[in-house]
């Protein structure tokens, strides 16, 4: 889908170039700054005026001067036809844009509060539908479409309509963003694209209407004309359920508590974005940018993050059940106490991640990257482990049981009171592991690479070590009742305070194994088919 979206951007922006060049080479003018949502017949008489920066910030400074009486100049009447005569045809890009805000700041006659407030105000009336639903005598859209089509320009009612109330969404937007820079403008100029939450309404629909109606005449249209410019503004509590917001820009933006359930935001930008607490169930953020955002309590569940990047996000206690995070990027990201039951992290990076008391069972990291992450506490019961790179991962009083270890690595990892009951560690590389105090109880460990591991206290009663390397392992204090030892290697192994009662050691290698009295030997089967026992403990054990 990710690649789809980048193929149709790119023929988007290869069409919109040729037809440029095309009006430049007919009018010998550079296109700059607007491109056309309007079908354009390719000859002299029918080329749209085009809009230059120059001529937006003369309109914009016009639109806030006062008279001689010190009243303002343009009516309210005048400003609306205006900006559908000035916007009414033409869709703004971000250059012309960032060169007009550049031009009014540094202009002694930029009023920006005002120019705000009646720029808002139009907004509004918009949204409401105001203009578009007019009387013929007093309706501004369909007085330029038809001035449009007298040229001979093709043009809709609605696109007159929608092209204006973007274009003075995107305005207003600018102004926001500007004045938040801005100590003595930031409380005076806040902007809320989807109206503001009260105590009746939790969620605003505003922008979803607009989005929905701007999307009518095209698909992609709000995102292809609005979605640069949304970057740092305010959707705090918006109701946008199930909108198309591809590849939009919302870095930085604060989208909290926002209803996003179903959206397709697949490819878009939400890097650093304030999401706590925003339902984004069943979303599409494939390919998403959301690294450093914060994701508190987010609920997630069922979403694609597939491909994601949520490198340094915040995701505590964020609800990621049955999401498909599928190779995203989640290195050094915060998921404690996340829920992530039945999650697809396949070949995710998860290196240096904080998943502390995060509930895993179930899900799928096969191949994913945990090296250095912290998962005590963690529930990783039943879930699927193969391949999986665990080394030097903090895993104290993890529930491991039943989990699926075939062929992971967890060498120098931390195992210290984890809980493996069930689990399968047949072949994995545990070398230097700490597993003191762990409950490894019918766990599968034959030819399992223990060498050198801390084992010291664990509860290993009927666990298979059948052909497992334990040399030099510190087994002292452990309780290995009814283990199967035969054919292991354990070779300067630490077997002192140890409860052997019942453990089968045929073919093991005892090759200076250190113990002392404590050691209990009861009922210890395959002694006698041992090899390199030491001599002074075929003598404790009456053996010669």
């Amino acid at each position: 889908m990710v690649l789809l979206y980048k193929v149709w951007k790119r023929l988007i922006t290869y069409v919109r170039r040729t037809e440029e060049q095309e009006i430049s080479n007919l009018t010998g003018l550079e296109v700059k700054g607007v491109f056309p949502l309007v079908k354009i017949n390719n000859t002299q008489n029918n080329l749209r005026e085009l809009l230059s920066p120059e001529q937006l910030q003369q309109s914009l400074e016009e639109w806030t001067k006062n008279n001689d009486s010190l009243s303002i100049k343009i009516s309210d009447r005048q400003l609306d036809e205006n900006i559908y005569d000035l916007l009414g045809n033409t869709a703004l890009k971000i250059e012309v844009v960032q060169a007009v805000m550049q031009r009014l700041v540094a202009s002694k006659d930029f009023r920006p509060v005002l120019l705000f407030q009646r720029l808002e105000d139009f907004y509004r009336r918009w949204c409401e539908g105001v203009f578009i639903d007019a009387a013929p005598s007093e309706n501004l859209p369909q007085k330029k479409m038809l001035q449009l089509q007298a040229q001979n320009i093709a043009i809709g009612l609605r696109q007159v309509d929608i092209n204006a109330g973007l274009n003075v969404l995107i305005l207003l937007l600018e102004l926001h963003r500007y004045a938040q820079q801005r100590d003595d403008l930031k409380t005076q100029i806040v902007f809320y694209p989807s109206g503001r939450r009260h105590k009746d309404n939790f969620f605003t629909s505003q922008l979803l209407r607009v989005i929905n109606y701007s999307d009518a005449i095209e698909i992609g249209n709000f995102c292809s004309v609005v979605g640069e410019f949304l970057q740092g503004s305010n959707f705090s509590g918006a109701y946008l359920g199930d909108a198309n917001l591809t590849g939009v820009n919302f870095s930085a933006a604060n989208l909290n508590a926002a209803n996003l359930g179903d959206a397709n935001l697949s490819g878009a930008n939400l890097s650093g974005a304030n999401l706590r607490c925003t339902d984004l169930s069943s979303a599409n953020l494939s390919g998403a940018n959301l690294a450093g955002a914060d994701l508190y309590r987010a609920d997630l569940s069922h979403a694609d993050l597939s491909s994601a990047n949520l490198s340094g996000a915040d995701l505590s206690h964020a609800n990621l059940s049955s999401a498909n995070l599928r190779d995203a990027k989640l290195s050094s990201s915060y998921l404690s106490h996340a829920i992530l039951f039945g999650a697809n992290l396949s070949d995710a990076n998860l290196n240096s991640a904080n998943l502390s008391y995060a509930d895993l069972c179930r899900a799928d990291l096969s191949g994913t990257d945990l090296n250095h992450a912290d998962l005590r506490g963690s529930n990783l019961s039943d879930t699927i482990l193969f391949s999986t790179n665990l080394r030097n991962a903090i895993l104290i009083t993890a529930d491991l049981s039943y989990a699926k270890l075939n062929g992971a690595k967890l060498n120098g990892a931390n195992l210290r009171s984890a809980i493996l009951l069930g689990a399968d560690l047949g072949g994995v590389d545990l070398t230097d592991v700490i597993l003191n105090e762990a409950d490894l109880s019918g766990v599968v460990l034959n030819e399992a690479d223990l060498s050198g591991a801390d084992i010291s206290d664990a509860v290993l009663f009927g666990t298979d070590l059948s052909y497992a390397n334990l040399s030099s392992a510190n087994l002292s204090g452990s309780n290995l009742s009814g283990a199967i030892l035969s054919g292991a290697d354990l070779s300067y192994t630490n077997l002192s305070y140890a409860i052997l009662g019942g453990a089968d050691l045929s073919d093991a290698n005892l090759e200076k194994v250190t113990w002392n009295e404590n050691l209990e030997w009861e009922d210890v089967r395959g002694l006698d088919k041992a090899v390199n026992v030491p001599e002074a403990l075929k003598q404790q054990l009456g053996l010669v």
